[in-house]
């Protein structure tokens, strides 16, 4: 613990950001080529399509010989995986978009996962091992090879986003037709010169909501894993400030609170791991099925008008 602090706060110096921020692997000129980033979710692409197949043998019905054993997990870990993954699906997802649930499942188990396994990654001191062994050059140069957590950038929160949004509206689309799927963005208000104003403001409202729901499933997630990460970093200078003090009376009680603050914020980042894993997945099924609901919302408004 003394040492993850040492390195957080060498490495932050007096700004905790930049243990946070990127870190560049390789570079041309001033344009980034590669990143610690990149290399994060490289990483976490491997374990997925390692632990995948692995977890699915285990998981799979064994043979008829078995009898009734042939049903069980024996694997611990994969027993896990099971019960998150039937939890998901079960007792989330399907009360949501019902017989859409077993289409959508894959994708949305990869988006959980994928998250959960960068977050839990962004926790592993890697990167402070690098800062170890080459601290000269993560100081001045602010390079690593790997480190750091992949959904600390925007610029992958903002892609998975992105990919959310795609399916989220290209399933409208194909659930309500391109037609009533634009339709849908009056909010069932008739389409008469009367209410043009009215339409015009609710369509405007309901266009924005589109890209306003994936650039929120973006920020959430990257503002939750800036924060703990950030305090850590924080409560790291906390002990090197104080071991500049040379005295005992201070660098004591300043690395006992400080050591107790960082293991508190870690468990505390480690429920976050799942916890915005989650949510970024219930989100993205939330909105999935809320166009559909939406579709036939706004027909039984359409028919209010002509029954008055």
């Amino acid at each position: 613990m003394i040492g993850t602090m040492f390195t957080l706060a060498a490495e932050s110096g007096s700004n905790p950001l930049a243990h946070v921020l990127p870190h560049v692997t390789y570079k041309i000129g001033d344009w980034w080529v590669w990143s610690s980033i990149q290399t994060n979710l490289v990483l976490s692409a491997l374990i997925l399509l390692i632990l995948g197949p692995w977890i699915a043998r285990h998981i799979s019905t064994g043979p008829e010989s078995e009898g009734h054993d042939r049903y069980v997990t024996r694997n611990p870990f994969a027993h896990m995986v099971e019960v998150i993954c039937v939890y998901l699906r079960d007792n989330v997802v399907e009360p949501l978009i019902h017989e859409r649930t077993r289409r959508f499942m894959p994708f949305l188990w990869t988006l959980f996962f994928f998250i959960l396994l960068n977050n839990l990654l962004g926790l592993v001191p890697i990167l402070d091992l690098v800062t170890v062994f080459a601290f000269e050059k993560v100081h001045s140069e602010h390079w690593a090879p790997i480190g750091g957590t992949a959904t600390q950038s925007l610029w992958v929160t903002g892609s998975l986003a992105i990919i959310s949004g795609l399916i989220i509206n290209i399933e409208g689309m194909r659930e309500l037709g391109v037609k009533n799927y634009f339709k849908h963005m009056t909010g069932g208000v008739p389409l008469t010169p009367a209410y043009l104003p009215v339409v015009a403001i609710v369509f405007a409202i309901e266009l924005a909501g589109v890209f306003i729901k994936p650039i929120a499933l973006a920020i959430r997630l990257f503002a939750n894993m800036t924060a703990g990460h950030t305090l850590l970093a924080t409560l790291g200078m906390f002990v090197a400030m104080a071991f500049g003090a040379k005295t005992l009376l201070v660098i004591g009680p300043v690395t006992l609170l400080s050591g107790i603050g960082m293991i508190g914020i870690f468990c505390l980042e480690l429920f976050v791991a799942f916890l915005q894993a989650f949510v970024f997945m219930f989100l993205t099924a939330v909105f999935i099925s809320l166009l559909s609901h939406h579709g036939e919302h706004d027909e039984e408004h359409a028919h209010e008008p002509a029954h008055a």
